[in-house]
């Protein structure tokens, strides 16, 4: 998700248009839907940074989303709009898979706070999750794996000394599996022409030890 996209889901035409047309002036984008229903069909073609879902609802209330809507999209966070403050609705919103809620009637300026403050915590987690990615990808390799626990032990290493530790012929392999490890964040090349281990790649090592040991005590 390259923009922040916000789904309003409330059956109140009034609320629902004023609301789009305030997170429309703030530069976000906003599409809107008029029941839990309707959210749910437009979730499977749309993906949302936020959603603001009204606990009250004709056909599947709120609530019942919730649940739904988390299976859908995982990592969407969810504000519930309430009318009926208690303690027993927020914990039962959060226990079903809502990360906030806000209640009605609500100041512009409370709405907004709410709206900043999740939209903030989606772009830290989809940030996690693309870190997570690249973790993945750098370790899926059985040979970018032997690089990074010989560069643990070595502490540094030439290109040519590195190819000869690993006991590969093919130095383009290895130069190819080297950039992928730059590119995750793993190792580092130095203006002298060695390969080092980031904090990352220390990290990252270490895990490999101490599973290789667990498998091979």
């Amino acid at each position: 998700m390259n923009m922040e996209n916000i789904l309003v889901v409330d059956d109140e035409n009034e609320l629902r248009s004023t609301l789009v047309e305030v997170l429309t002036r703030e530069g976000l984008a906003v599409q809107e839907a008029a029941n839990a229903d309707q959210a749910l069909t437009m979730l499977k073609s749309t993906p949302f940074h936020l959603i603001l879902l009204d606990m009250v609802m004709p056909g599947t209330d709120g609530m019942s989303a919730i649940p739904l809507i988390r299976k859908q999209a995982p990592r969407t966070r969810i504000i519930i709009m309430t009318a009926f403050a208690s303690v027993q609705n927020a914990v039962q919103a959060l226990q079903q898979g809502a990360d906030d809620y806000i209640v009605k009637p609500f100041k512009i300026e409370a709405l907004m706070l709410a709206v900043r403050r999740n939209l903030q915590k989606a772009r830290f987690l989809e940030g996690e999750a693309v870190e997570l990615d690249g973790i993945f990808n750098g370790l899926a390799n059985a040979l970018r794996r032997q690089i990074l626990l010989v560069l643990e032990r070595q502490g540094q290493s030439r290109f040519m000394d590195l190819v000869r530790l690993l006991e590969v012929e093919d130095h383009t392999k290895v130069n190819f599996h080297l950039k992928v490890l730059r590119e995750a964040g793993f190792i580092e090349h130095g203006q002298d022409k060695t390969y080092t281990l980031t904090a990352a790649g220390h990290r990252a090592a270490g895990c490999l030890s101490f599973i290789s040991g667990s498998i091979n005590p």
